[in-house]
């Protein structure tokens, strides 16, 4: 896999980097946002706070998402309100930390989050359906690849990176379902994907190894690990993969809705630490 990391190294200047989640509390414009509860000033200080307690127990990188907007909008429906928001938090998280920071709007908002990572200056944004469709809990979601490179191109923000979901979490493919996902990831790849992403079934479930390493042997890009990494199988999953996204594991009781908790993180970036060591050694 050395020689399709160019991307992950670029960004990250460290082998199998892991991005920890900053999952925003609702914002403006989604139903559970209540400013006489928790306004922007409430949702930009815990964002900071979670963002500083990742950095300091050691992960490489920090992704700002709204995962408390639900329902969700899909994202040609999602309203400059998110933009906003998203923009000015990952801006604030930029400053907080000295590691890169990426921005993810759900549902496949990826013209919202590109915008908002321009802002902030963000590095990358996570795209959860690049091509192909699947249908997802706000209904048909197609692939916006071909939208997102042109929007990318004209506004010369070539810098910041494409991560793709293939067959995302949290929907059903039967849609493409006469194509393996090996020839998934080869199309998302073909059409510019820059960095692909594996995922389990939902939200904290893991791929099986034999799908990542099936995967990952099958396209040239470096591919990361989107849900369940844990502890128990870091070493096997990120020995076919470049790198993970970890979200939920680095919450209190391994419950994405709860506070990260700093042992946590810092016992899993102390393992990672380790395997990085052994794959030096090799």
């Amino acid at each position: 896999m050395s020689d399709r990391k160019g991307v992950l190294t670029e960004i990250f200047k460290v082998n199998k980097p892991i991005i920890g989640m900053v999952h925003l509390r609702p914002l403006p414009g989604s139903p559970g946002y209540d400013p006489s509860i928790m306004g922007m000033k409430e949702i930009t200080r815990i964002a900071l706070e979670e963002a500083r307690i990742l950095e300091d127990n050691g992960v490489d990188g920090v992704q700002v998402e709204n995962i408390w907007d639900f329902p969700y909008l899909k994202g040609e429906r999602i309203g400059p309100e998110t933009a906003s928001a998203l923009g000015v938090v990952a801006a604030r998280v930029g400053e907080a930390v000295g590691i890169p920071v990426g921005v993810d709007c759900h549902l496949n908002g990826g013209r919202i989050a590109l915008a908002a990572a321009i802002a902030s200056g963000a590095r990358w944004i996570r795209v959860f359906e690049w091509v192909n469709a699947y249908i997802s809990h706000a209904g048909l979601t197609e692939g916006i690849g071909g939208e997102l490179a042109r929007y990318r191109h004209s506004l010369r923000a070539d810098d910041i990176k494409f991560m793709c979901d293939v067959n995302v979490k949290h929907g059903s493919h039967f849609i493409v379902s006469d194509r393996t996902i090996e020839e998934q990831a080869q199309d998302a790849e073909s059409e510019g994907a820059e960095i692909l992403i594996v995922t389990g079934f939902e939200t904290g479930k893991a791929p099986t190894p034999e799908k990542v390493k099936r995967f990952s042997e099958s396209v040239k890009v470096p591919v990361i690990i989107g849900s369940g990494l844990t502890e128990d199988n870091a070493s096997e999953l990120l020995s076919f993969a470049d790198g993970a996204i970890v979200g939920s594991f680095f919450k209190e009781e391994n419950n994405w809705k709860n506070p990260v908790d700093g042992k946590r993180v810092g016992s899993f970036m102390k393992k990672i630490r380790s395997l990085r060591r052994e794959l030096s050694d090799d």
